[in-house]
């Protein structure tokens, strides 16, 4: 079953369940996933699906830090329950030690040594670590790493 497929269902699921605050976090990421494929003219696949996923959690993420610092926990919490939502349809994500092995293989790939090559380190790390982890997060541990 698609990932587009499985969203639609756990929407009419959460429709026969009358679970309002889940159907809106759905029908949030189906309105997002439907903009996309408008806009582009095009039918997203799951790797797309994925990345728009990844979008609406950084964008949650981003809200929950900004209520949390105006003392507005219960938008927080509203913002929270939608990225435990949209988690649900992401696939699973590496683990630290994970990440670490593949920056270490890049960067003996490359031969990099220092901060001046970040920005290939990163190049390469992103299409293998797409959709599995926090690029934010990679990015951090590559700078680290380099400098």
């Amino acid at each position: 079953m698609s990932l587009k497929a499985q969203i639609s269902e756990d929407m009419k699921n959460a429709m026969r369940a009358k679970d309002t605050a889940r159907l809106g976090a759905i029908r949030l990421l189906q309105a997002a996933i439907k903009q996309r494929e408008v806009d582009e003219r095009i039918e997203l696949d799951d790797a797309a699906v994925i990345t728009v996923i990844e979008k609406m959690l950084k964008q949650r993420r981003d809200s929950i830090t900004a209520y949390e610092s105006a003392n507005r926990t219960d938008l927080a919490d509203v913002e929270k329950f939608e990225v435990t939502v949209l988690q649900t349809y992401m696939p699973k994500q590496l683990t630290d030690d994970e990440v670490n092995q593949i920056i270490t293989q890049v960067i003996a790939d490359t031969g990099a040594s220092g901060a001046k090559d970040m920005g290939k380190v990163v190049t390469l790390v992103k299409p293998l670590v797409a959709g599995v982890a926090d690029m934010g997060k990679v990015s951090g541990l590559i700078k680290a790493r380099l400098s």
